[in-house]
């Protein structure tokens, strides 16, 4: 494109006056109402390119061009997905920043949609139960935005590893929450078991309920944990937290609960090992798994 400098006007200068001022960038009345490059619109784009790490300079060329419009799209405002060359601008990182902090890590923020933002789209997707294929439609981006309450106002650094909860804090959270879990096969009933102990030995008030059923399920439940060694079924809508990165696991788990429709609200959280009871997964094992999913369910639910 031919540069676009001051002295210009018409439609493509009114265009980039709107856009630098949708960011937030000052121009005078007068000239935006004349579709005139003025100087206040010259001094815009010359803290713009300053700011981007364009070089310096106060006209539109292509390069500044391409940038404006890259930091122009908001989020939801076009499908997002891997390709070459890749999405690349505003909204983009915003669904990097919100993803970083619900607990889906992509990395550094760098409003390029690579495989690492498709892998942390695809868990998140599978976590709060929509198809997860790692494109961001419609769908995932109203599931973030329901999940607003929860990354709103946060750092968008990530990962956010939240750490072991301590005893006497997972004691009081264990005191006000009531929990019921159930599993599917008998590994992830015997993590289960030995979850539903530890909760008891660790609070005499626990409020974590064995059950042998969804249908088991009370009032008075916050949740209901499912543990299950296999995958989800095609098809399923249920959540499905999967035990991976274990620094991130309990905002995973928070986010799915806090995506939830149901009530009380329903997630699968599926174990690291298969369900095919072969001889490796070993007493130690288990014991190891339960001790880190309570805490991470107490983090989960720590207020």
């Amino acid at each position: 494109m031919e540069p676009i400098r001051e002295g210009a006007s018409g439609a493509a200068v009114e265009d980039i006056q709107e856009r630098l001022a949708s960011l937030d960038y000052e121009i005078d009345a007068a000239e935006t109402d004349a579709r005139a490059f003025g100087a206040t619109t010259a001094a815009a784009v010359s803290r713009f390119r300053v700011e981007h790490e364009l070089t310096a300079g106060s006209e539109v060329d292509s390069a500044t061009w391409a940038v404006l419009v890259d930091e122009c799209y908001q989020m939801g405002d076009r499908t997002l997905y891997l390709r070459l060359p890749s999405f690349h601008g505003n909204d983009v990182r915003t669904l990097q920043n919100c993803l970083n902090i619900l607990g889906f890590s992509c990395g550094e923020a760098d409003g390029c949609f690579g495989v690492h933002t498709e892998a942390a789209v695809k868990q998140f997707q599978e976590n709060v139960g929509v198809f997860a294929d790692g494109m961001a439609f419609q769908d995932t981006f109203d599931a973030i935005e329901r999940l607003h309450h929860v990354w709103g106002g946060k750092p968008a650094a990530g990962p956010h590893p939240m750490g072991g909860m301590g005893f006497a804090r997972a004691a009081s959270v264990l005191d006000e929450t009531h929990l019921a879990i159930t599993a599917d096969d008998p590994i992830s009933r015997n993590v289960a078991g030995r979850v539903w102990n530890l909760a008891s030995a660790t609070s005499d008030a626990s409020g974590v309920s064995l059950v042998d059923s969804p249908a088991d399920v009370t009032a008075d439940d916050s949740a209901l944990i499912i543990l299950s060694c296999d995958p989800p079924k095609k098809g399923s809508t249920i959540a499905n937290v999967q035990v991976t990165d274990i620094d991130e696991l309990p905002l995973r788990i928070r986010t799915a609960i806090e995506s939830c429709t149901d009530v009380p609200p329903v997630i699968r959280i599926e174990l690291p090992c298969s369900s095919d009871c072969d001889g490796s997964f070993t007493t130690s094992d288990s014991q190891t798994l339960a001790v880190m999913l309570l805490d991470s369910i107490c983090g989960a639910f720590a207020r």
